[in-house]
């Protein structure tokens, strides 16, 4: 498996990629949030830092699942030095949630912005996690 996030696009517009490589299929491409410091409809400001409430870039690998304050979610380890390898530290993780779904988008005109988690609409996200846990690639770019 194989995640790609393609940040250069605008939050109203579907950016969040599942291609299983063995197959040569997308298995999924929905939304997916960016962090509230990191800019409006468009991501534009990525950090590394703790707290910073920002998106991080870079290649990171799916580690467990756990039931936490966002309810099921997946451990992220950051593997690009400088750029993501502070993500356990930052709590990023993927998980669900009500402000990642197109009747957001229809209600205020951009995707709702997590605190720097890529974080996916809830009818999807259990799914998604399952299928891409246990150490699969996630590319995110902009």
């Amino acid at each position: 498996m194989l995640t790609i996030i393609d940040y250069s696009k605008p939050s109203t517009q579907k950016r969040f990629f599942v291609i299983d490589l063995k197959k040569n299929k997308l298995l999924y491409h929905t939304f997916v949030t960016h962090g509230v410091n990191s800019g409006g409809k468009v991501a534009n400001r990525f950090s590394n830092v703790v707290n910073s409430k920002q998106t991080s870039l870079g290649t990171f690998l799916t580690d467990t699942t756990y039931q936490g304050g966002n309810g099921y979610s997946l451990k992220l380890d950051g593997l690009t030095k400088g750029i993501n390898d502070n993500a356990r530290r930052r709590y990023i993780v993927i998980h669900g949630a009500d402000y990642a779904n197109e009747s957001f988008i229809k209600r205020n005109g951009y995707l709702g912005r997590s605190w720097g988690c890529p974080a996916l609409p809830k009818a999807l996200s259990k799914s998604i996690i399952n299928t891409i846990k246990g150490g699969s690639v996630i590319y995110a770019h902009a």
